[in-house]
């Protein structure tokens, strides 16, 4: 199949990317800069496109079969400050705008778009399980993933099959917002946040290709999913789990008052993130056939490294 992906160059893009060249799919990179675009080593091709400006390179996108749309500004990158807030909203809804409507005025659409969204659509929700079924939040985030998600609405009503990964913490040491924790477990800095017990939902990269590929794949399947580890951790479990697998000490855990005052300091009001508490299962991933290769938070952490 030919596919077009956005967002190929960071850590889920780059790995769908190697998989589904690996299985000889053509991969279409959709990149901003135009001297970026044509032929590329690895054997993919680059078009052109701007999406906060609207343009897309149609000629380019000709025979493609599906598009994976991961593209937009990293939500851990920086503080958020009001500016960067709004950069993180508009990447993510105009960029998903701005392709949906090239796609729906295509002569002979994709059959399927995989438009990314997160685990934050759910907001701030404890200890509750929370499902695909579960409401939306009402922060910051769970709004940007709102706007997010209906952004690709003229894509459905072209007929094409629309799919959101509502993805969670990737773990990988290669990077993404799950990677920055591997550096500071090696120095044996690690520790859990506060009293532990926030729920961090997580999956393997591994785990997060293959949903992917798996969605992609199944044409009786459309809406949100989400795409978790089916057993997310506590906080103090993900700490000792990367304690074991890095064979380092957890024993400092950072006191909450302390915590909350770092943070609200260096991160804004992503900070309410990072102390928060998401403890979200993959229901409708499961209940479609997907088997996961790390259900746990051992092996999640062992792929990972």
């Amino acid at each position: 199949m030919r596919i077009a992906v956005t967002g190929s160059t960071g850590l889920i893009g780059s790995a769908l990317v190697r998989s589904l060249l690996a299985d000889g799919h053509e991969v279409v990179r959709l990149v901003r800069h135009r001297s970026r675009t044509g032929p590329r080593p690895d054997g993919s091709t680059a078009i052109g496109w701007n999406p906060l400006l609207g343009e897309v390179d149609r000629d380019g996108l000709a025979g493609v079969g599906a598009v994976v749309h991961l593209a937009g500004a990293g939500v851990g990158d920086r503080r958020w400050t009001n500016s960067y807030k709004r950069e993180i909203r508009e990447s993510r809804v105009y960029g998903t705008e701005t392709l949906a409507v090239a796609l729906a005025a295509m002569k002979e659409p994709p059959r399927v778009l995989l438009s990314a969204s997160a685990v934050g659509w759910y907001g701030q929700t404890g200890d509750r399980v929370i499902d695909e079924d579960s409401p939306a939040g009402d922060d910051f985030l769970a709004e940007v993933c709102l706007e997010w998600e209906a952004a690709a609405r003229p894509a459905e009503r072209a007929g094409i099959r629309v799919v959101h990964p509502r993805t969670g913490m990737v773990l990988s040491a290669a990077g993404g917002a799950g990677g920055r924790l591997f550096p500071l477990f090696k120095l044996g800095l690690g520790g859990r946040l506060g009293d532990g017990r926030q729920y961090w939902s997580y999956i393997s990269l591994a785990d997060e290709v293959a949903a992917l590929r798996f969605l992609l794949d199944r044409e009786d399947l459309s809406g949100a999913f989400n795409l978790t580890a089916p057993e997310p951790a506590t906080n103090a479990e993900l700490t000792a789990a990367l304690g074991r697998a890095l064979r380092r000490p957890t024993p400092f855990p950072v006191p909450e008052a302390v915590l909350k005052a770092v943070l609200k300091a260096v991160l804004g009001e992503l900070a309410v993130e990072v102390v928060g508490s998401h403890r979200v299962v993959p229901r409708r991933l499961l209940d479609a056939g997907f088997r996961f290769a790390h259900p746990d938070v051992d092996s999640a952490v062992r792929a990972a490294l």
